[in-house]
This record gives structure tokens, C-alpha cells and sequence, in this order.
């Protein structure tokens, strides 16, 4: 007899007048999505973005550009880089003009061949839209296009994200069905949960390593 068939044996042995336990776990805890209801999404992301030193404020759909400004003018802010052919762009271009003490606005506009060196030597901050967010992950949905490229919210020290809230979503499945990824994957959609960090170097943890060093999510009081 081999080792083999003696451990086998003892296995079998061991089993002799017992009875299997009835299995009564219940397949829906693994299978069906986590649902949140739908007033606790905000704080739920607000909660899991916090912990990363993320800053989330809460406003009113037709009152976030002069909360923009305001945390602009705290941080000593001058100019932001914007995407003037997107809907938020132009509602901020329509809030700002003829205000007084308002940053100025650089326009995303051109090929980046054209001006690299203003966007990585002097664009101190931009301001984004997202496709929603998840609040199982406290993470932003971010998917480019042509008139809001991945640039504008990886190269600026500071990144502004506007989210309105009721594109929370419970979780990434949700999402997944949502928008019909299954069908219509998009070509770079990004999971944002906080800032660039990284701590590669003596486990020192660093902010802005490889992309913003701080993330302001305005979330919008919509629904």
C-alpha cells in the first residue's frame, strides 16, 4: 500500500457512520449585486473618498462654478484648464464672464503637440465632468473623449470633478449594465478613487507621484 492509499484510507475511515451537513448557504450573497439605497450613496462615497484624501463638497447643480471659484481663490489659483465644448464648460464660461476676481480659463482646444509645455509647466489645475461613480468602491467613473481628453485630469496638479448625484451608482456590475459595457466596451474608462500616490520609495507615502496630487469632487444636488 502506498502512502497515497493509506491517507485516501484514513480519509474514508474517518467518514464511517456520519451524516453530510445540509448545505444552506445562500448562492444570492455572492451572485446578487450589493444595492445601497439611493439616499445613502452620497455619503457612502463621500465617506470611502475622505479616507483618501480626497475633498468632496456638496452643491447645487446651478451653484458649482462660484463654489469652483471660491476653492480656487483659497488655493491661490489663478487659471484652469477647461473643456469648453462639453456642457459643464460652457455652463462655467456663461457663470464666470464679467465676474470679477474669477480665474482666468485655458481652453483644451488643440493638439497636444501644440502647447506640452504650457499644460505640464503651467496649467496649475482643470475641471472635468465624470460619467458617475460607484459607492460600493467610493471610485469616479472618467471616460475621455476628444473634447475632454485623459490629459486634463492626469497632468494638472489639482483636478477638479464635477459628478452629479444621481449618477451614483451602487456598484460596478450596476454600472457595467447601465451603460451596456458588454456590448459597447469603452476604449478608456477610468476608476478614480483619490489622488496620484504612491509610496515605491522607502514606503514613504507620496501625493502627485504619477498623476494630480490632490482630487476636489463637487458632487451636485440634482436628484
Amino acid at each position: 500500500m502506498t502512502a497515497r492509499d493509506n491517507i485516501l484510507g484514513k480519509l474514508r475511515r474517518s467518514l464511517e457512520g456520519t451524516s453530510p451537513i445540509v448545505d444552506n448557504f445562500d448562492e444570492a450573497l455572492v451572485t446578487a449585486p450589493w444595492q445601497y439605497p439611493a439616499a445613502e450613496r452620497v455619503g457612502r462615497l463621500r465617506q470611502l473618498m475622505e479616507t483618501v484624501h480626497t475633498e468632496v463638497h456638496l452643491t447645487a447643480a446651478e451653484q458649482w462654478p462660484s463654489l469652483l471659484a471660491h476653492l480656487l481663490r483659497e488655493r491661490q489659483i489663478d487659471s484652469l484648464l477647461i473643456a469648453p465644448r462639453t456642457p459643464h464648460g460652457q455652463q462655467l464660461l456663461r457663470a464666470w464672464e464679467g465676474q470679477p476676481g474669477v480665474p482666468s480659463t485655458t481652453a483644451y482646444d488643440r493638439p497636444i503637440e501644440e502647447w506640452k509645455t504650457e499644460l505640464f509647466d503651467h496649467t496649475p489645475a482643470s475641471l472635468t465632468g465624470t460619467l458617475g461613480a460607484i459607492a460600493a468602491t467610493g471610485s469616479l467613473i472618467l471616460w475621455p473623449t476628444a473634447d475632454e481628453p485623459r490629459l486634463m485630469s492626469l497632468v494638472p496638479p489639482v483636478h477638479f470633478a464635477l459628478l452629479k448625484a444621481s449618477e451614483i451608482h451602487s456598484n460596478f456590475y450596476e454600472v457595467m449594465q447601465r451603460f451596456n459595457w458588454a456590448g459597447h466596451m469603452p476604449t478608456n474608462a477610468l476608476l478614480v478613487s483619490g489622488p496620484s500616490k504612491t509610496a515605491d520609495i522607502e514606503q514613504v507615502l507620496a501625493y502627485g507621484a504619477h498623476g494630480p496630487k490632490d482630487l476636489v469632487v463637487l458632487i451636485l444636488e440634482d436628484q
